[in-house]
């Protein structure tokens, strides 16, 4: 018969020492305690959800009835011109997209657009968001009204601005480096530079404002501590800046390159998809306005929606960051 290597006290009952009680305590060593919640906190979250209700409701019905009613369009052969004839066509839409030549070149050029638009614009936004913070307090206010007005103006009048200054014919920028003959919009190199050079210009004060709340979470004491210790600029903004403002850059690339993946205004003011400069929206457009061809439009829509909710994944898996943490 086995004997039992607990002791017991009067009664049964066992006697632990009060290191055994203090880890027992600590449910970081032996689990997790189960969190209490007042009824305070219930009835909070309970008057959160109820405020919020009505805003998530209109929300889901403006959006997502679109949405729906795209994803039902797109398995039929259906053109506004002609509703009669239209039919169940079991998916042939999607088909028609993917093997067409056409899908992958809009693709391609959304990819390449996106890509150099949202990197330069990371770079800028961050040397933009330490001028805000590191300036100095009386010319602190000024100096971020000129960096954030861009991003104030309409983006259909800033494409406007952009496309005036540099046409053939009312451009003045050519003047400026002496090709005043030259045609901007003529070629494919030189119209994805001045659509990039708009995107850029535009939306550059998002990704500062983003990264200037990052910069704002860091604690001033862990830098200082860094730079007594010796270390160098690049050393205090590679090992404890970057690090702790990963949430912010998560964020701040994930709004960005959505939108710059869905690139519509820009492209359709100055070239209207011409010289290959066409974007995944304005191929979905043109199907679905121009050519009316609306089974084939809502089709480019889905899978635009479909390569957004990828874009989606690939950050928020990619990133691995707690959005709770305001320092990732």
């Amino acid at each position: 018969m086995s004997e039992s290597t607990e002791l017991r006290g009067p009664g049964g009952a066992s006697a632990q020492s009060p290191g055994t009680t203090r880890a027992r305590e600590k449910p970081g060593r032996t689990g997790k305690r189960k969190r209490y919640t007042s009824e305070r906190s219930r009835a909070e979250a309970k008057l959160g959800l109820m405020l919020a209700a009505p805003a998530a409701i209109v929300l889901l019905l403006v959006t997502g009835y679109p949405i729906l009613q795209a994803v039902y369009q797109s398995f039929f052969n259906l053109r506004l011109t002609d509703r009669e004839n239209a039919y169940f066509n079991w998916g042939a839409n999607y088909v028609t997209v993917l093997s067409d030549p056409l899908w992958w070149q809009t693709l391609g050029f959304t990819l390449l657009i996106t890509v150099v638009t949202v990197a330069v614009e990371l770079v800028l936004g961050f040397f933009f968001a330490m001028v805000m913070l590191n300036a100095m307090k009386g010319v602190r206010g000024p100096i971020r009204t000129i960096i954030l007005v861009p991003y104030g103006i309409i983006t259909v009048v800033a494409a406007f601005s952009w496309k005036y200054a540099f046409d053939l014919g009312t451009g003045f920028v050519g003047t400026w480096f002496g090709i005043e003959g030259f045609d901007w919009f003529g070629n494919f190199w030189s119209s994805f530079a001045v659509i990039s050079l708009a995107e850029i210009w535009k939306t550059t004060p998002f990704i500062s404002l983003l990264m200037l709340a990052g910069l704002a979470q860091i604690p001033g004491d862990m830098v200082e501590a860094a730079t007594v210790d010796g270390a160098s600029w690049w050393q205090r903004l590679t090992r404890v800046i970057l690090p702790n403002m990963k949430s912010a850059i998560m964020v701040a690339l994930m709004f960005r390159t959505l939108e710059a993946f869905r690139i519509f205004d820009s492209v359709f003011v100055m070239t209207q998809g011409a010289n290959g400069t066409a974007t995944v929206s304005s191929l979905a457009y043109d199907q679905t306005i121009s050519q009316l061809q609306t089974g084939l439009g809502s089709a480019v829509s889905v899978l635009l929606f479909l390569c957004v909710g990828l874009i989606c994944l690939l950050f928020i898996k990619g990133f691995r960051v707690n959005l709770g943490d305001s320092r990732g």
